[in-house]
């Protein structure tokens, strides 16, 4: 092949493949967006991530790239401690090690890296993650799995079960309590239960954090490149967890992580209790113009949605709508124009929506309203 014609068809893929990314890119970019809540910082965290010093395919300073490039506040390199396939490459005594790497490299940034490690046993109780703690060594040389719980949390750790709902540890899919995890709760060792891990959900495991008083948790789980996994060149994003705290600070992210101040966010849907998730939503969402046309009694309506997520919603108010039907989505850093048949021209209304793309518990959406106030003439 001549040397000009190899050089055309090098620029043609080229420009075909940044045509491709742009149709699929995030108008707004890469960063996931969420607006702060009353009286709290909207923080976007992933606290369950692994590299080469575990079982991962990349070096720590790619997670810390990574997360930087999606806007992330948080994260937490949590290598397996008893699992180390790749030790006879990358021999290292020190579980400490990759915790250090990435805050070294995090400095210049500005990225959080949280201390943690992955509690790597069989079932019970399975794997877990202990994050804030101080020194990984000392968790990796006990043997009984319960005293190595109690040894994270004499660190001053925050830890929480792991994929629950693996079919590895149970065939059917479905994440349940055993004798020992009773036991964790109970002593107070287990603070978390992951109910959004890697591609997966789990309504067990949503349930079991209510029954049991844990902390919603949702983390990526990420071994491989976050770009491929997640398809976000194609418009994906990887699962993080929302943490609302009262600054940005790691001691302000522990302390709203025990007080289950949580909302996943797993393939554009939310998932949280109703005090912080329904404060979400109605950050998110924002009537920016409302008029009558003449003397009509239908009301149009501009809604704006500054958050990452689009917003599946059904009118559930007095009011039914002219130019949708009662189910309808608001798109991410979007706007939609609502026409709302008020019957008589009003100063003001309330437009009723349940959030079916929000989830408080397994079957139920959270509901908000939407002011609507006619300018005055």
């Amino acid at each position: 092949m001549r040397r000009s014609t190899l050089y055309l068809l090098i620029a043609l893929l080229a420009a075909s493949s940044v045509h491709a990314q742009s149709e699929h890119s995030h108008s707004h970019g890469r960063a996931i967006e969420f607006p702060d809540i009353p009286s709290y910082q909207t923080l976007k965290c992933d606290f369950h991530i692994h590299t080469v010093f575990s079982d991962g395919n990349v070096w720590p300073t790619i997670r810390v790239e990574e997360a930087i490039k999606d806007g992330l506040d948080a994260i937490s390199l949590t290598e397996h401690l008893e699992y180390q396939p790749h030790l006879d490459d990358i021999p290292h005594p020190d579980r400490n090690r990759s915790y250090e790497i990435a805050t070294e490299f995090a400095k210049a940034q500005d990225l959080m890296i949280i201390h943690g490690v992955e509690i790597t046993r069989d079932m019970p109780p399975g794997h877990a993650n202990a994050i804030f703690v101080q020194d990984a060594n000392k968790i990796n040389n006990i043997e009984d799995p319960v005293e190595a719980y109690r040894e994270a949390n004499r660190q001053g750790a925050f830890t929480f079960w792991n994929h629950p709902n693996w079919f590895r540890q149970y065939e059917d899919g479905v994440a349940r309590m055993t004798d020992m995890h009773l036991q964790l709760v109970e002593e107070n060792l287990l603070h978390g239960i992951e109910v959004v891990n890697d591609i997966t959900y789990s309504d067990e495991a949503l349930e079991i954090s209510y029954a049991h008083d844990l902390t919603i948790i949702s983390t990526s789980d990420i071994h491989g490149l976050v770009d491929w996994q997640f398809q976000i060149p194609e418009g994906g994003h990887r699962p993080i967890m929302l943490v609302f705290a009262t600054e940005r600070t790691p001691e302000a992210i522990k302390e709203a992580m025990f007080a289950k101040r949580t909302v996943a966010y797993f393939k554009n849907l939310l998932i949280g209790r109703e005090a912080v998730l329904t404060p979400l939503v109605e950050a998110s969402l924002q009537v920016t113009k409302a008029t009558y046309e003449g003397p009509t009694s239908v009301a149009f309506v501009d809604i704006e949605n500054v958050s990452d997520a689009p917003f599946l919603c059904r009118n559930v108010g007095n009011y039914r709508i002219h130019n949708e039907a009662d189910v309808f989505e608001i798109p991410a850093h979007g706007s939609i124009e609502l026409q709302v048949k008020t019957l008589e021209q009003m100063a003001n209304f309330d437009l009723d929506l349940e959030i079916l793309n929000a989830t408080i518990k397994p079957g139920e959406h959270p509901k908000i309203t939407l002011r609507v106030t006619m300018p005055k003439e």
